[in-house]
């Protein structure tokens, strides 16, 4: 019997542009919505109903907080799940939303909200994608302008369906080995590439189908719309 989906969205407290989260949600439907600590904010401001809410609660707006904690918004006669975790803690409410999403068995993740002014939680953010890949878990951080995810096996691009133009390739790890770009602008022949390396940065799919092989490693994918 072949596995159920399960398309899971995060939304945590980083910057959204709502009417592209609005035009985004219209076409994109999701079985189970998270809503993570300030993200919850964007969650009542979106009037869509989430399914878990998680977090420490210490940036959310109270009067929305309570909304939820005392039943004012509910689906199908039913408050959302809530999980409040420690202000002290050692790690993020978007980790905490990562984790719960392959605990409930996502097999795909989107999060909302998790780029924006701050570049410590970016970085963090996009580390965090470990998780789901280590899972088998596809995931990608998705804002106005990027579409980011993580590439540790041969992979198939169609043209069609890319978020941008430009599309980027990053070591994550120390060193990916044999990259191999076929369909690209600037194609690539087995090239190692080392951490710190800028060279796939600003590359484009020039055929309808593109391919990305690696031989060893993990890749930071971005495309980008500007």
């Amino acid at each position: 019997m072949a596995d159920i989906e399960k398309k899971v969205l995060l939304i945590t407290g980083g910057t959204i542009e709502m009417s592209f989260v609005e035009e985004y949600l219209n076409k994109n439907q999701f079985d189970i919505i998270i809503g993570a600590d300030s993200g919850l904010n964007q969650v009542a401001r979106l009037d869509i109903f989430p399914d878990y809410i998680v977090g420490d609660f210490d940036s959310v707006s109270k009067h929305v907080l309570d909304k939820y904690l005392e039943g004012a918004v509910l689906k199908n006669g039913k408050k959302p799940i809530i999980k409040e975790y420690p202000s002290h803690k050692d790690y993020t409410d978007t980790q905490i939303g990562i984790e719960l999403a392959i605990s409930i068995g996502a097999t795909e993740l989107i999060i909302l909200g998790a780029t924006g002014t701050r570049i410590d939680h970016l970085i963090g953010n996009i580390n965090l994608l470990l998780i789901p890949l280590k899972q088998k878990v596809r995931a990608s951080i998705i804002d106005a302008n990027n579409k980011i995810y993580l590439i540790d096996s041969n992979t198939r691009i169609e043209r069609e369906k890319l978020f941008g133009t430009y599309f980027s390739l990053l070591p994550l790890t120390e060193e990916v080995i044999g990259v191999t770009l076929k369909g690209f602008k600037y194609p690539l022949k087995e090239k190692d590439l080392q951490i710190g390396d800028s060279l796939g940065i600003s590359n484009e799919v020039s055929d309808k189908i593109a391919f990305i092989e690696i031989k060893e490693g993990i890749l930071i994918a971005a495309e980008s719309k500007d």
